[in-house]
C-alpha cells in the first residue's frame, strides 16, 4: 500500500522564514534516493540545492519556481512505498508525531537546525497568535498542487551561471522561452539569443510585470536583495557612520605583485590589489583592535575579537553578497590569494552557503573593479568597519619634489563611531595605507 509522505521546506540557515523556488530537479513519476537534490531555492543569504531525506517516487510537486514559501511549508509529495498496490491514503492525522531523530540523520546541506522550526512573525502582520510549529513530513494523501501564478511577477528559470552569462551578453532572460525541461533556460539559449536567432518568448504584462502604460517594469523585492536591503538600513541607522579618506602610491605594490607572479612560488595564483588590502587590513587590526570589535547593544559590551573573519563585498546576478575568509589573519599571502580566488569564484557562480556569509568581523567592498575611484560604504550588520578600495589610476604625483606618473590608489574607511573613536579609525586607515603604499613596511608590524 502506498505511504505518502510530504517534503518540508526546511530552515537552511539561522533565522530564514522563507525562501523562493528556483528551479526543480525532479518531476512527478521520478524514483529518488536518500539525498538526493530535488529543489533549488533562493533565501535571503544565497542559494541552496535542497536534498531530500527518503527514497521513493515523486507524486506531485506543491510549489511553482518562482513561489515563495514559508519555512516548514510542504512543496513535495513522496511515495515511500512505491511498491504496494494504488489505494487511497488515509487522510492526515489532527496531531502527527514527529519523525525519530535518525530519520531525519542522512539528511545533508540543512545546517544544525532541525526541519521543524519556529517561524517569527513577518513585520507589519496583523496581531494573531504565534503560529505552531510546523508538522514534521507524516503519511498523508497527496494534495492538489499548488497552481497560483509566483506573486509578483515572473522569474526566469535559469541557473546562476546562465544568468550571469545573460548578464555579460546584455540578454533579457525575461524575452527567452527555455529549452530545456520545464521551460529552464540553458546557456545555448542565451547564445542563441545574444547571436539573434533565438525566438523570444510571448511578452505577457502580467507575468513579466510590464505596464505598456506607463512604460515601467515592476519586480518584486524578495531574496538577496530584499535581506541587503534590511541589513543596510538597519545599520545606517543603528550604527552613527563616519567615513575618512586616503590617497596613496602604491607604484611600490604594484612592482612588487609582477616579481611575485613571476616567482616560482606564486606559479598560477592570481595575485591582485585586494590580496594585498586583505592581508594589510589583518595586520593594521592587529594593531588598532577596535576595528575588529563589535558593539553588543543588548549587553551593553564591546566584544573584541581575537581573529579576523573576512568579509568580501561580492557582485553577483544574484546581487551583493559578503562571504567570508575565515581566520584570514593566519594566513600567508599565498594563502589568503588562492582563498580570495576560490570564495569570490564560488561566489559569481551563485553557490555561497549561507554559512559562508556568517560571522564576519570586518570587510572589505573594491568599487575599484568598475572603475570608480572611491566611496562611502555602510558597515556590513554585527561589523564596526568597512574598508573601500578604489580604482588604480595613472595620476600625476609628487616624487622628491618632482611630478611623475605614479600608481595612485583613494581608499576610505567607514567605521562605528560608538566602538571606533576617530584617532583609532585613522591610524588604522594610515597603517593599511603604509602597507599597501609600501608592501616591505610589514616586517615591521
Amino acid at each position: 500500500m502506498p505511504e505518502y509522505k510530504q517534503f518540508p521546506l526546511a530552515d537552511t540557515a539561522e533565522g530564514l522564514t522563507e525562501a523562493d523556488i528556483i528551479a526543480w530537479q525532479v518531476k512527478p513519476g521520478d524514483t529518488v534516493t536518500v539525498n538526493q537534490i530535488v529543489v533549488e531555492v533562493e533565501t535571503a543569504k544565497a542559494a541552496v540545492e535542497l536534498p531530500i531525506p527518503w527514497a521513493g517516487v515523486v507524486t506531485e510537486l506543491l510549489v511553482e519556481p518562482g513561489q515563495t514559501v514559508e519555512v516548514g511549508a510542504p512543496i513535495l509529495t513522496i511515495d515511500v512505498d512505491p511498491g504496494g498496490k494504488a489505494a487511497p491514503a488515509p487522510a492526515a492525522a489532527p496531531a502527527a508525531e514527529e519523525p525519530a531523530e535518525e530519520e531525519m540523520k542522512p539528511l545533508v546541506g540543512y545546517g544544525s537546525k532541525a526541519v521543524v522550526t519556529q517561524r517569527r512573525a513577518r513585520k507589519g502582520a496583523a496581531s494573531a497568535p504565534a503560529p505552531a510549529p510546523a508538522p514534521a513530513p507524516v503519511a498523508v494523501a497527496p494534495e492538489p498542487a499548488l497552481a497560483s501564478k509566483p506573486k509578483g511577477g515572473y522569474v526566469p528559470l535559469a541557473k546562476p551561471p546562465v544568468r550571469k552569462l545573460a548578464k555579460d551578453l546584455g540578454v533579457d532572460l525575461h524575452a527567452l522561452t527555455g529549452t530545456a525541461d520545464g521551460g529552464v533556460i540553458t546557456r545555448d539559449d542565451v547564445q542563441a539569443a545574444a547571436n539573434g536567432s533565438a525566438a523570444p518568448a510571448a511578452v505577457s504584462t502580467v507575468d513579466s510585470g510590464y505596464d505598456p502604460a506607463t512604460r515601467e517594469r515592476r519586480v518584486p523585492i524578495k531574496g538577496v536583495r530584499k535581506a541587503t536591503a534590511a541589513a543596510m538600513v538597519q545599520s545606517a541607522y543603528t550604527a552613527p557612520h563616519v567615513t575618512e579618506f586616503l590617497t596613496i602610491d602604491v607604484t611600490p605594490m604594484m612592482e612588487f605583485r609582477e616579481k611575485l607572479k613571476k616567482s616560482r612560488e606564486f606559479a598560477g595564483v592570481k595575485v591582485t590589489p585586494l590580496t594585498f588590502a586583505a592581508k594589510a587590513v589583518c595586520l593594521a587590526a592587529k594593531r588598532t583592535p577596535d576595528v575588529n570589535a563589535v558593539w553588543d547593544e543588548a549587553a551593553q559590551e564591546i566584544v573584541y575579537k581575537d581573529y579576523v573573519h573576512l568579509g568580501i563585498a561580492a557582485a553577483t546576478p544574484r546581487g551583493l553578497v559578503v562571504p567570508k575568509v575565515r581566520d584570514a589573519d593566519s594566513m600567508s599571502l599565498k594563502e589568503l590569494a588562492i582563498a580570495l580566488t576560490e570564495l569570490t569564484d564560488v561566489a559569481r557562480e551563485g553557490k555561497t552557503t549561507p554559512a559562508a556569509m556568517l560571522g564576519g568581523t570586518i570587510t572589505i567592498t573594491n568599487v575599484g573593479v568598475f572603475g570608480v575611484d572611491t566611496g562611502t560604504p555602510i558597515i556590513n550588520p554585527g561589523e564596526s568597519a568597512i574598508l573601500c578600495l578604489g580604482a588604480i589610476k595613472d595620476t600625476p604625483w609628487v616624487v622628491d619634489g618632482e611630478i611623475k606618473v605614479r600608481k595612485v590608489l583613494q581608499l576610505s574607511l567607514s567605521f562605528d563611531h560608538r566602538v571606533v573613536d576617530g584617532q583609532q579609525g585613522s591610524e588604522f586607515l594610515a597603517d593599511v595605507g603604509a602597507l599597501l603604499a609600501d608592501p616591505a613596511v610589514a616586517i615591521t608590524y
